[in-house]
């Protein structure tokens, strides 16, 4: 199987566990701290690697914009989301607000790069957000959610990091169509902690317990989130449509929800199952080909 058709699935597979790697993370150490260590690792981590295969390293402009792209594609995306969700967002709220990203991306993509959506597509991504909402809508319905008054800043931060990741996909793909990918994620870490390891400076106490679970979830999101998840995000942005890398988002609430039933027994909801074949529909349509689509040309 060609990683063009395997690549997909394992994105999905990784990247739904960042919401468990973040559960357990916010018990052992405050977000802008964890979220720094992260960004370190991951770019030394990066770095070796380049170092071993002898990847080719990008022009300066081309350097520029990869740690342009990398603060808002994970620096200010992740910083927001962490500090939104510890601050007193709901998880079934900022699930919603997750969801709005490949709808956004799809609005943005014909200003930005050009890209346009057929009917189907479109409508795959509409499908997408509504059973993204059928599956959450227990949450959703949950006292707790009523009042979320004290949580306007939270929300806010929530949203704006949901735009900046829209922003920082849009930007990869007009501006970082060619070079390493492996230089490129480099750069694009240390993009990020420009960003988080400031915040933590200033906002936080570099609180990191060392427990064994802190260290595990560090490891995973080092080497299963930002290595491998991250890499196959900006190959899968290179090698098709922005939209479509994007609506694979859709999938992630109920491959979170199917991991915690499996891992923790948590029950799986008739809602959660029915929205979850209604978002697997939306994602087909969206990602399905079009006779007359060309195969992306090799870079």
């Amino acid at each position: 199987m060609s990683l063009d058709r395997l690549a997909p699935a394992v994105f999905v597979l990784l990247w739904s566990t960042g919401w468990v790697v973040a559960k357990y993370a916010s018990l052992h150490s405050e977000p802008f701290t964890f979220l720094s260590i992260r960004y370190a690792l991951s770019a030394a981590a990066f770095l070796a690697l380049c170092l071993v295969v002898r990847a080719r390293w990008p022009s300066r402009s081309t350097a520029l914009r990869a740690f342009y792209s990398g603060f808002f594609l994970h620096g200010f995306y992740l910083a927001g989301l962490w500090w939104a969700i510890a601050n007193g967002v709901p998880a079934g709220i900022s699930g919603i607000i997750a969801a709005l990203q490949p709808l956004l991306t799809a609005m943005a993509a014909p200003f930005f790069i050009g890209e346009r959506l057929q009917q189907a597509q479109k409508l795959g991504l509409a499908l997408g957000f509504i059973g993204i909402a059928i599956a959450i809508s227990p949450k959703l319905l949950d006292p707790a959610t009523a009042y979320l008054t004290h949580a306007a800043l939270p929300l806010a931060i929530n949203l704006v990091a949901m735009a900046s990741v829209t922003y920082g996909t849009l930007y990869q793909k007009k501006h970082l169509q060619s070079g390493d990918l492996r230089t490129i994620a480099t750069l694009q870490y240390i993009g990020a902690l420009i960003l988080t390891l400031p915040l933590s400076l200033i906002f936080e106490h570099q609180h990191f317990d060392g427990a064994a679970q802190a260290y595990g979830a560090l490891a995973w999101s080092v080497f299963g989130l930002s290595m491998g998840g991250v890499g196959l995000l900006l190959y899968l942005i290179r090698r098709g449509q922005v939209s479509r890398a994007a609506s694979l988002i859709y999938l992630m609430p109920p491959a979170v929800a199917l991991e915690a039933f499996i891992a923790f027994g948590e029950p799986l909801t008739l809602p959660l199952i029915v929205g979850t074949v209604v978002v697997v529909t939306g994602v087909y349509l969206t990602n399905r080909k079009a006779f007359s689509e060309h195969r992306p040309a090799e870079v």
